[in-house]
């Protein structure tokens, strides 16, 4: 009876853990709000649809909004930089154009939050911080105990500003199309990640200028609107899902980022960078 015992204990011990499946239920989704969704139509007629995080920077995006609602990128903005591997960045290249008004040209730093950490995290620390993981709304993280922070990855959105003290209004901003920059996490505002569209940036022409900024104004990629999906007409609306993170199937999927599968992955990384590990964000079917 003992040595039954043993054997069964013993093979218990031996069988691996179940693995949880990592495809997400109908229930998972959840939609974005459709103020959170700003869409930049450019001369081409390509669109650029960016989630807003207000939770982030909370005056940065008000900023964002009222320049929105004000058609403030509808004349005189374009994509005025393509720096390889690093931004694309617009807004007015004169730097002249007035802001309307209510807008507060440099708020307080938004560059890191105090508050609830993440909900789920990667298993490895981060280079850049103590942790990476998501918020409970579908946003990648970084942090350093209970302050955390939006990281620079691929088609994350950022603020463009001058030198320090200054923080930039909204009115100029960036999307990473290249490997992510961290060294720029908590340095500079994050208000938003690209959701449907990068690809109508980062293909754009390479500057030629210091830091690939665009030498002539015929080189610039104009702007034709930028409008909330709140105020577009219902028909034309476009909506977007994001991935609940609260649940074990969320966690089966951070496991299959840090360890891919065979049988093309032969040797798993046993972690992952954030950058690698974006929350999926999809349009809604």
């Amino acid at each position: 009876m003992i040595h039954a015992l043993l054997l069964a204990a013993t093979a218990a011990q031996a069988a691996p853990a179940p693995v949880l499946p990592s495809d997400p239920l109908p229930a998972d989704w959840v939609a974005v709000p459709d103020d959170e969704l700003l869409v930049f139509t450019l001369a081409n007629g390509k669109t650029v649809t960016v989630r807003l995080a207000p939770a982030a920077a909370p005056v940065h995006v008000a900023n964002i909004r009222k320049l929105a609602a004000a058609h403030w990128w509808d004349a005189g903005t374009s994509v005025y930089r393509l720096q390889d591997n690093y931004v694309a960045q617009w807004g007015d290249p004169t730097e002249k154009k007035a802001l309307p008004g209510g807008i507060v040209a440099n708020p307080v730093p938004e560059y890191e939050q105090r508050g609830p950490t993440a909900v789920a995290r990667l298993s490895r620390r981060d280079p850049y911080a103590e942790w990476a993981g998501y918020s409970r709304d579908g946003w990648p993280l970084a942090g350093i105990g209970a302050s955390q922070w939006l990281p620079h990855c691929y088609g994350m959105v950022g603020v463009g500003r001058d030198m320090a003290p200054s923080t930039g209004s909204g009115a100029e901003l960036y999307a990473v199309i290249g490997h992510g920059p961290r060294a720029l996490d908590r340095n500079i505002a994050m208000v938003g990640r690209v959701v449907e569209g990068i690809e109508w940036l980062s293909s754009l022409p390479r500057g030629t200028g210091d830091l690939g900024f665009y030498k002539t104004p015929a080189e610039y990629s104009p702007i034709v609107s930028a409008r909330l999906a709140s105020d577009l007409p219902a028909a034309t609306r476009p909506h977007f899902q994001y991935r609940a993170t609260t649940n074990p199937r969320f966690a089966a999927w951070i496991a299959s980022r840090e360890n891919r599968a065979p049988p093309f992955f032969t040797v798993p990384a046993g972690g992952a960078d954030i950058c690698n590990a974006m929350p999926p964000v999809r349009r809604t079917p």
